[in-house]
């Protein structure tokens, strides 16, 4: 005699939603992974499988889990109760986009994000540089065999981009910038240069047998070695274009290297304007024995 009330055994089986683990309110993305996994588990043996796969062909379309819910005698939500939402933007966009696509997609997002963000941080707070040259020894090490490098390997620096944004550049620092056009002429490169910013603004700059006066005293210069002090003589005079300045004007800023006798910087081609500034060398970060900060 027919009671109307299925064996536990059989509603378990004929349930769906139980047949896949997921609650009634689940969402399509749930559903699929709900399959899938279950799938595994099962290793695919054909009389599981096919009610598996029965249940989530009705479940994953939307027109046959509306039918399937409305004869549920009571099992599925209430009527007008809202699905579980995902927060995936993907899921929103694309309910029925297949698990593979999905994964795929998340994939190059995820991927376009970080490069955009390493883009943005190169851009606009930090950026590393090689030290090509011999003109910054021996406080920044270039790789032998170039002549006067001391190191088998040139080091690498952190400059920070956006702190003259905030602040004005100080004498003493080690500054990367664009070189004026003048630099390919003299030096025979021209482009990115790391060098000291020795003069400001105001300042009245000169150079007496090596040694740098700034406004008739003399600077002190502990990173400049004795072997590698040149000893010219020159004046703001001197500075290209010839018999321009008699101190540095605003917005532009003198630069020397600390091997003063290898190192073609502003006295041979001239001031750097403050727009040309990339930002202050913060940090030597390679090699690891020459990791510190400036």
């Amino acid at each position: 005699m027919a009671t109307g009330t299925e064996p536990a055994a059989d509603r378990h089986v004929s349930d769906h939603y139980a047949l896949l683990g997921v609650r009634p309110d689940a969402s399509p993305q749930e559903i699929e992974s709900a399959y899938r996994r279950g799938a595994l588990e099962l290793g695919y043996r054909d009389g599981a499988w096919r009610e598996l796969r029965d249940a989530y062909d009705v479940l994953r379309d939307p027109e046959e889990r509306a039918r399937y819910d409305s004869q549920r005698d009571g099992l599925g939500p209430p009527k007008g109760a809202p699905q579980k939402k995902t927060h995936n933007p993907l899921d929103r966009l694309f309910p029925n986009l297949p698990h593979g696509w999905r994964v795929a997609i998340d994939w190059v997002v995820t991927i376009a994000g970080a490069v955009a963000i390493v883009l943005a941080i190169k851009a606009w707070i930090v950026n590393p540089y090689r030290i090509p040259s011999s003109s910054m020894e021996p406080t920044l090490h270039c790789a032998r065999p170039a002549q006067g490098c001391e190191a088998a390997t040139s080091d690498r620096v952190l400059a920070n981009r956006f702190i003259y944004h905030f602040r004005s550049p100080r004498r003493g620092e080690i500054v990367v910038f664009l070189t004026p056009s003048l630099a390919k002429q003299e030096c025979g490169s021209e482009g990115t240069f790391v060098k000291r910013l020795i003069g400001v603004p105001g300042d009245v700059w000169e150079e007496r047998a090596g040694y740098v006066y700034i406004d008739g005293k003399k600077l002190n210069e502990p990173y400049v070695k004795a072997l590698r002090r040149d000893t010219q003589t020159l004046t703001m005079r001197d500075i290209p274009p010839r018999n321009t300045y008699t101190r540095i004007p605003n917005g532009y800023y003198l630069m020397m290297g600390d091997n003063r006798s290898s190192s073609c910087d502003s006295r041979r081609w001239g001031l750097v304007p403050r727009k040309n500034l990339i930002g202050k060398v913060f940090a030597t970060y390679w090699p690891p024995g020459r990791i510190s900060f400036h």
